[in-house]
């Protein structure tokens, strides 16, 4: 958890994400489109990503577990909740709070 917690304080955007998963794609996707440069890790890629995920299981407590996002070192979730923020218009304001965005 620890680790997990140092990740997520780093930047102000933060994904944990698997490499095959299309949702963590699309996700990822639209944070760029958005000029976010968020930092992702790929739990499947990570030498210690079984035990991040462990611990972000035990932090959300969900399965499926990714894509989760943090912006501004919270918790926002995952597919679902990214994509109601953006469609409602309140994930780029979001993103400008934690300094995610310039413009």
């Amino acid at each position: 958890m620890d680790k997990v917690k140092k990740l997520v304080s780093q930047r102000a955007v933060v994904v944990f994400s698997s490499s095959s998963c299309c949702m963590c794609h699309t996700v990822k996707s639209l944070l760029h489109d958005l000029g976010v440069n968020a930092a992702v890790h790929e739990l499947d890629e990570e030498p210690r990503g079984r035990e991040m995920e462990t611990a972000l299981a035990v932090l959300v407590r969900r399965n499926p577990l990714v894509p989760l996002v943090f912006i501004g070192g919270k918790l926002v979730g995952s597919t679902d909740r990214i994509m109601s923020l953006h469609l409602g218009g309140e994930l780029v304001p979001l993103l400008h709070e934690a300094g995610a965005l310039w413009v």
